[in-house]
């Protein structure tokens, strides 16, 4: 299963994380976050960083000119898309970019294939996450997986929203053909961007 931390702001964390065989670091570019990055890693040193996992910016409904720029000033290796962005743009990007395209899932979302349909053929991934009023991802919540479980999908995702420790068991019982993925932030932090490396390795191993 691979894992996805999210909410990276230091370079010694991303470090880090490479350092314990995470798969992908999530940075975020979207001012409106406690997690915002764009102005605390170091441009030119994330760029030549020499790292396996997959550094990976998250935007919220950024052009696509925008998103690009971060791209090649971060040399990032993924885009995850977690606004109202269009196929379109998602084609677009995923021409010079792998893609993540992120979907909220609230209480009466219920058919998640209709849902994602229409970015079937223009992302990489998928990540589902809680939907939570105006909060684009980083509630802390979690949403009903079942939804998932009962959906084709027929994309490589991942489970995002509220995931804890104490999920490790749940997720390791979860099926379905595309599960590709964990996504963690908010419940694995000291405080917001700053992550507790100590709890995210236990979560790896509890994984195992």
């Amino acid at each position: 299963m691979n894992i996805k931390v999210c909410g990276i702001t230091q370079l010694k964390q991303l470090q880090q994380l490479d350092g314990m065989d995470i798969d992908f670091a999530g940075m975020i570019f979207y001012k409106g976050s406690p997690r915002y990055a764009g102005d605390q890693l170091p441009m030119a040193e994330i760029q030549d960083l020499d790292v396996d996992l997959k550094k990976t910016g998250v935007f919220v409904n950024a052009g696509y000119d925008e998103i690009m720029r971060v791209v090649e000033d971060f040399g990032l290796d993924t885009v995850q898309l977690h606004g109202d962005e269009t196929p379109d743009l998602c084609e677009d990007l995923s021409a010079q970019t792998e893609v993540i395209k992120a979907f909220s899932i609230g209480e009466k979302d219920s058919n998640i294939d209709a849902l994602v349909a229409p970015y079937d053929d223009v992302c990489d991934y998928y990540l589902f996450d809680t939907a939570s009023g105006l909060v684009k991802g980083g509630t802390g919540k979690k949403f009903d997986w079942k939804k998932l479980s009962k959906s084709k999908i027929e994309k490589p995702f991942f489970i995002s929203g509220g995931i804890d420790i104490e999920d490790a068991v749940k997720l390791k019982q979860f099926r379905h053909p595309d599960f590709f993925g964990v996504d963690i932030n908010s419940r694995f932090e000291k405080e917001p961007g700053i992550k507790d490396m100590a709890k995210i390795l236990q979560f790896k191993l509890a994984l195992k």
